[in-house]
């Protein structure tokens, strides 16, 4: 991938953000904030969508891809191992898990059985699809470049970035400090979907953060710095052991 799509998509993204999230800050300073003006989930969706939809327009513009339906077919790519997938699945269990086990649950009561449905649907758009820039364009091109950690970390920086709006007018209900490293060890863990899934790994990558957020959303936790850590630290160890393994297995394999 050229170094000059990956630099327009983190700009663009980061510019789009910047005008839509920052624009709420400012409105909110003048008393216009979601909860009392619907309209403004229009600012809200855009900047949200912002790796979406930048992440298209740049690789198009520069010759990444031929079209919309490359484009879909390579975010779209389902066909990984059950083995892949299953990984994804236990990365995002030991994320949610251990952030509860130390921190403790803030669930009140399991709620209605159809929310999952309706929880699947919002956290694909408002979190999986951001997946079609950031593991696509970003994260990808920087592991090639600068290995696994600096990839990770990079990336982890940059994510957290483009979030801070969100922190800042309350959409995102968090210690700003606790978010960031949180924010760090998913980026390690979804590194190492993107280095064992070949093809499939943006796709994987969406369904990680669906079925991150869909957790979040059903088990919610005490956020503390105990718990945040910890988890960092697990997500940094597990997902390197998951790389070493599959880097034994192709060797083995040759």
């Amino acid at each position: 991938m050229k170094t000059k799509t990956v630099i327009e998509f983190t700009v663009l993204t980061l510019g789009i953000t910047l005008l839509t999230w920052g624009g709420m800050i400012v409105l909110e300073h003048f008393g216009l904030t979601f909860e009392n003006h619907a309209w403004l989930g229009i600012p809200l969706m855009l900047g949200g969508l912002s790796p979406t939809y930048v992440s298209y327009i740049v690789l198009k513009k520069n010759g990444e891809v031929s079209g919309f339906k490359e484009w879909l077919k390579n975010v779209f790519y389902v066909k990984a191992k059950v083995s892949h997938y299953l990984v994804a699945i236990l990365l995002v269990v030991l994320f949610v898990g251990v952030n509860t086990w130390i921190s403790g649950s803030a669930m009140e009561e399991m709620p209605p059985f159809y929310m999952f449905f309706v929880g699947i649907a919002m956290s694909f758009v408002a979190g999986g699809l951001e997946e079609a820039g950031w593991r696509y364009i970003l994260q990808p091109e920087l592991d090639k470049r600068y290995g696994f950690v600096v990839s990770s970390l990079v990336t982890g920086v940059i994510w957290f970035v483009w979030h801070i709006p969100l922190l800042i007018i309350g959409f995102l209900e968090f210690n700003m400090g606790m978010y960031a490293i949180g924010v760090l060890g998913m980026t390690f863990f979804y590194g190492a979907i993107i280095r064992i899934s070949g093809k499939s790994d943006v796709f994987l990558s969406v369904f990680a953060h669906t079925l991150t957020n869909v957790a979040l959303s059903g088990f919610p936790f005490n956020p503390t710095w105990s718990g945040t850590l910890a988890t960092f630290l697990v997500m940094v160890v597990v997902s390197s052991i998951i790389i070493l393994l599959h880097k034994r297995q192709k060797s083995l394999s040759m």
